[in-house]
C-alpha cells in the first residue's frame, strides 16, 4: 500500500478517529485506548474507549464496547463484513471476542509487547483454537499512538 493509496487513506482516516477516542480516554484517567467498527460501506456503527476505571469494569476495554455496540446496531454478532479500528493490539479477551464475532478486518497501530494477542505475544488469529481466520493489518499511525501510550504511562510512573 503506497501512502496515496485510497485504502491506506481510509485505513489512516479511521484510526484517527480511534485515536481521538484513546485522547479522551486518557484525559478521563484510562489507558488511552480507543476503537472504532465501520460497516461494509464504510459507515460508522460502533466507537469505543477503554472504560475500566470509570466502569469498575475489567471488561470494559475499547474493543469489546466496540463490539457489543455493533452487535446491537446491526442486530446481530456477525460482523464479517465490518472492519474494526484500534489503538493498540488486542489482548487475549479482545482478540477472543473479535474472532468470535467473525470480524471482516482488524486494523491495529501499536504491537502490545506484554499482552498482545494477534502477533506480538500469542497470535489467536492463526491459532488451532480458532474458528475463524481473521486478515490483519498492523502499523497504521504507529509513531503518534505510541507516543500518546508512552506519554500517558510516562506521566504516570514514578520516576527513579
Amino acid at each position: 500500500m503506497t501512502l496515496d493509496d485510497p485504502t491506506y487513506q481510509k485505513h489512516r482516516y479511521w484510526m484517527k478517529r480511534a485515536q481521538e477516542l484513546a485522547t479522551d480516554a486518557g484525559n478521563e484517567g484510562e489507558v488511552p485506548v480507543g476503537c472504532v467498527i465501520i460497516d461494509g460501506q464504510n459507515n460508522l456503527i460502533a466507537e469505543g474507549q477503554n472504560r475500566r476505571e470509570q466502569d469498575k469494569d475489567p471488561t470494559a476495554h475499547a474493543e469489546i464496547l466496540a463490539l457489543r455496540r455493533a452487535g446491537q446496531t446491526l442486530n446481530t454478532w456477525h460482523l464479517n463484513d465490518c472492519t474494526l479500528y484500534v489503538t493498540l493490539e488486542p489482548c487475549p479477551m479482545c482478540a477472543g471476542a473479535i474472532i468470535l464475532a467473525r470480524l471482516g478486518l482488524l486494523v491495529y497501530a501499536v504491537d502490545d509487547l506484554k499482552t498482545g494477542s494477534i502477533r506480538s505475544v500469542a497470535n489467536l488469529p492463526d491459532s488451532s483454537a480458532s474458528n475463524h481466520r481473521l486478515p490483519v493489518i498492523a502499523g497504521i499511525l504507529e509513531t503518534p499512538c505510541r507516543h500518546e501510550l508512552q506519554s500517558w504511562f510516562s506521566r504516570r510512573r514514578p520516576k527513579n
